[in-house]
């Protein structure tokens, strides 16, 4: 078996091994052995002592990216054959090396798509997808050599990561949420790029946000409008703005929360367009900032957040499932404090159903709060 060459590939120990083998196991909720038995199973596997079942066969497959006709090889025939470290090494950087613009679109694309289908189908449906896509970008820019082929793989790599980290966040994984914010700001850096930055670390303030933090997290959207500067466009210096004006509506602070819309307000470029040009992943207009308020009255508990959610609600592109669930947690919220208590309860209900729909943790929990609420 061959699938010792198939691990060193992916640069992985047998322990890195068995803790993939273990999350794979945890996201399709499959029943594998116990941790100690599988360092047994992959060292027996390796070393041709233990037959690979059809479950673990799968596994692997799905981690390593190997044919079951590649993994069950016999390594004897190929022994003679097999790279040494330096040749496997030069194989891999003449590969990366030729990476084209072609191939980054190519890449850039994919996350796009993955990006549509998750606010459609929800972050739970696109685990395994996402997970492959980073780990290819990954393996890429770890082998490309000069900045010219370094710097479009890395400002990739930055939106994939935080997209996947937004997806995380989403289904209740705070930790990964947090360590891909922390390899896109990582990749915002390599490329240079003052705007991939600030919004990684505009979007991680939400897991502080979540975590019961929202004042260290306004305080890490106001580093990251300081890191931006200038150098980012007018969308996404107000979705900085709208962004820092929610924080400040869950920590309490009404002024500085309606000063910060204010200021969204007056730098958002005017018209129906909703995404930047050199920055895809905004997603802001006058309709977007007209529920961005109406989402922080609520928060506030202030009743004219009815109004600019029903208008809000009205406006919204259909194909937003997960944030409609947000949007309907909103405005339930909005009939919480005018005590209307019939029309929070419809709102929960389509709340609740489209976080079930987008498997969206963070909107259920939402939805459970409210009701305790009632």
């Amino acid at each position: 078996m061959r699938l010792r060459e198939a691990r060193h590939a992916k640069r992985w120990s047998q322990a890195r091994l068995v803790r993939e083998i273990e999350e794979y196991a945890r996201r399709k909720d499959l029943d594998i052995a116990s941790k100690s038995s599988l360092h047994v199973y992959v060292s027996e596997w390796e070393n041709g002592r233990r037959p690979l079942s059809s479950k673990y066969a799968a596994i692997l497959r799905a981690l390593l990216g190997w044919t079951d006709a590649e993994l069950q090889a016999d390594t004897t025939s190929t022994a003679g054959t097999l790279v040494d470290g330096y040749e496997e090494l030069l194989l891999r950087i003449e590969s990366a090396r030729t990476v084209g613009t072609s191939i980054v679109q190519t890449v850039t694309q994919q996350t796009e798509l993955l990006r549509t289908m998750d606010r459609q189908l929800g972050a739970a449906a696109l685990v395994d997808q996402v997970h492959a896509h980073l780990g290819h970008l990954q393996e890429t820019l770890a082998f490309a050599v000069l900045p010219e082929a370094r710097r479009p793989l890395a400002l990739a790599l930055a939106e994939a990561a935080s997209m996947a980290a937004w997806q995380a966040l989403d289904v209740g994984a705070a930790d990964r949420a947090w360590r891909h914010y922390e390899l896109a700001k990582s990749a915002a850096r390599e490329a240079d790029s003052a705007a991939h930055l600030a919004h990684s670390m505009g979007e991680q303030s939400y897991v502080l946000a979540d975590a019961g933090k929202p004042d260290l997290a306004a305080q890490l959207i106001a580093e990251a409008q300081r890191v931006g500067g200038k150098q980012i466009s007018p969308r996404l210096t107000a979705w900085l703005h709208a962004a820092e004006a929610e924080l400040y509506a869950l920590a309490g602070m009404t002024d500085d929360c309606r000063r910060a819309i204010d200021r969204a307000a007056a730098v958002l470029p005017a018209g129906p367009e909703d995404r930047d040009a050199d920055f895809r992943s905004v997603f802001l207009n006058e309709a977007h900032l007209t529920r961005w308020r109406g989402h922080s009255l609520a928060l506030l508990g202030d009743e004219r957040a009815t109004a600019d959610l029903q208008v809000a609600l009205e406006a919204m592109d259909g194909t937003f499932i997960r944030a409609q669930a947000g949007l309907r947690c909103d405005l339930a919220q909005a009939y919480l404090v005018r005590r209307e208590m019939d029309q929070a309860r419809a709102q929960l209900r389509e709340a609740r159903s489209l976080a079930t729909r987008t498997g969206s943790i963070r909107h259920r929990q939402r939805v459970e709060r409210l009701i305790q609420r009632m």
